[in-house]
């Protein structure tokens, strides 16, 4: 592994080193924060990993070209500038020349010459290589495919070596695309794209994301510590704030993260209420925002799916029936906080340009409420079937994910208008998950969301869920979002994935849900992506 420079030697002596000192109190920096992980990461290798214990340590160990800020706009991160080609399909980017991979081979968290060393742009061309490469599976690799021979790749075809990534000079990155895409910026900003130095990854013989040993970091921090035994409990993962990058471009204010695993989310809500950590994410609206600091987001969408194997619930006229006695406005004004009524696919969480989607694409224009359409379609329903009444049937629900009593007032509502009586079964986690999985269901009410704040992420489920497959029929969406290339026809697709799901009525929005992030009320600026749950832990600041 290559040694810093001189050069860069001298440039680190010239930055401020941001946690010298004592805890100050004043400006809410040097903190140690005490936080969970619900579950061991799986792996910190960011172009595979996508749970969400790995995605928040991630987050808070490596950094990109780009970032996205609580707004949604792309803001340059690791990238100086970067410059677009009037055909839009070259990417030139300037990288800053103070980003440094750290590895502190020595163990003794000592700043020594021969653990510093530069990102550099061949790190970027090695990180989107190994995305593309079938050989990698990576989760996020059709979200690439725009890239100059990237379907090709991904289908294997051509050589990895082939995409149009290049590095110009150590610190010039280029990308080539195939045909222009909005969305290519915001998937520089996920995790996906951040930078693997190919000495290091080749030195971990195949274990690179497992261990502590095995991970380095050109982030925030970096991690001093990772152990767990999954017969013991006193498992953590803990990390220091990586002094080589902190600077006054990018800040890093807390002085150590210090995750406790823990195997459950009631584990991590007893420990909240005892105040043992800091803060955590929920999907629970249990909270006292008077005595919390607590932040919402609508990132998910709750949807009625229909088992494709039931005789009854399979035809599309009754699922029409179902569809059309949905009065929503009646719905919006007796539900709960935790939720808002849907119409639409995609919730409002996600963002373009700087503005939630919803606000570019009303879902009004989905929910269509028609008792009498609805009564035909029942009709209809009931002479293909042969059957002179619909047997009652239950909802199979995630319990942890909706509040059913929500659902009680949809339930009433089909059985005046209708009269089909539709009840509600509340289960774990656990068994809704295997009962999907087993087909072991009528109708569930189903939670939706993208693994990536994007409309692409939340769409592209109905390409790659199984549950949800059916619901869009043969219809593929990925290839086509990522050839829009300006936002206007970005909205316009989606749009109309929205309308094609819709239509085939296997999927029928119902409650747009929050995801929450909880804290003690003396931490402020924690950022939480309800998409990847990550809580990014870089700004935080702490005034107790």
């Amino acid at each position: 592994m290559k040694k810093i420079t001189a050069f860069f030697c001298a440039a680190l002596l010239a930055f401020p080193l941001y946690s010298c000192g004592k805890d100050d109190k004043g400006s809410g920096a040097n903190h140690l924060y005490d936080v969970p992980l619900s579950g061991n990461p799986k792996s910190l290798d960011p172009q595979f990993a996508n749970d969400p214990s790995s995605n928040t340590v991630i987050k808070n160990l490596y950094s990109g070209l780009v970032s996205t800020d609580e707004n949604g706009n792309i803001v340059c991160c690791n990238a100086q500038s970067y410059t677009v080609s009037p055909d839009q399909l070259t990417y030139t980017f300037s990288l800053r020349q103070d980003n440094y991979w750290f590895f502190d081979k020595n163990d003794n968290d000592e700043i020594d010459e021969n653990e510093y060393f530069p990102v550099t742009a061949d790190d970027y061309v090695f990180a989107l290589q190994r995305v593309l490469d079938p050989k990698m599976q990576s989760p996020y690799a059709s979200n690439f495919m725009c890239i100059q021979n990237g379907s090709s790749i991904i289908n294997g075809k051509t050589d990895p070596l082939n995409a149009g990534i290049s590095a110009i000079d150590d610190f010039t990155l280029e990308i080539t695309l195939d045909y222009p895409s909005a969305e290519f910026l915001g998937m520089l900003s996920t995790a996906a794209a951040f930078p693997c130095n190919r000495e290091f990854f080749d030195s971990t013989k195949g274990r690179y994301g497992l261990d502590d040993t095995s991970v380095m970091s050109n982030g925030p921090f970096y991690v001093r510590q990772w152990f767990f035994d999954p017969y013991g409990s006193h498992n953590i993962l803990y990390m220091r704030r990586n002094e080589i990058n902190a600077n006054e471009t990018f800040q890093i204010l807390p002085s150590y993260v210090s995750f406790t695993i823990q195997e459950s989310d009631s584990d991590i809500r007893e420990l909240f209420k005892d105040g043992k950590i800091e803060c955590f994410s929920t999907l629970y609206n249990s909270y006292n925002k008077n005595k919390y600091s607590v932040k919402s987001s609508p990132a998910i969408t709750l949807g009625l799916v229909f088992n494709p194997d039931d005789k009854i619930f399979s035809n599309n006229n009754l699922r029409k029936a179902l569809a059309y006695s949905i009065d929503r406005n009646m719905l919006s004004s007796q539900i709960g906080d935790d939720s808002q009524i849907a119409a639409g696919i995609i919730p409002p969480a996600v963002k373009l340009a700087g503005r939630s989607y919803r606000e570019l694409s009303a879902d009004s224009q989905f929910g269509v409420y028609d008792i009498n359409e609805a009564q035909k379609c029942l009709q209809a329903a009931k002479k293909e079937l042969n059957i002179g009444s619909v047997e009652s049937v239950k909802i199979l629900v995630n319990a942890e994910t909706a509040d059913s009593g929500d659902l009680h007032l949809l339930s009433q509502s089909w059985q005046d208008t209708l009269g089909i009586y539709i009840g509600i079964e509340d289960v774990t986690a656990e068994e809704f998950d295997r009962r999907i999985a087993e087909g072991d269901y009528t109708i569930a009410l189903y939670p939706l969301k993208g693994d990536l704040c994007s409309g692409l992420s939340v769409i592209g489920q109905f390409e790659k869920n199984d549950c949800l497959k059916e619901a869009a029929g043969k219809a593929l969406f990925t290839e086509a979002i990522l050839k829009c290339g300006d936002i206007s026809s970005l909205v316009e697709e989606y749009t109309n994935a929205e309308k094609t799901i819709i239509g085939g009525f296997g999927f029928i929005p119902i409650f747009y849900k929050n995801a929450y992030l909880v804290s003690s009320s003396d931490n402020e600026s924690l950022i939480y992506d309800p998409f990847t749950e990550a809580i990014d832990y870089r700004l935080a600041q702490n005034f107790s």
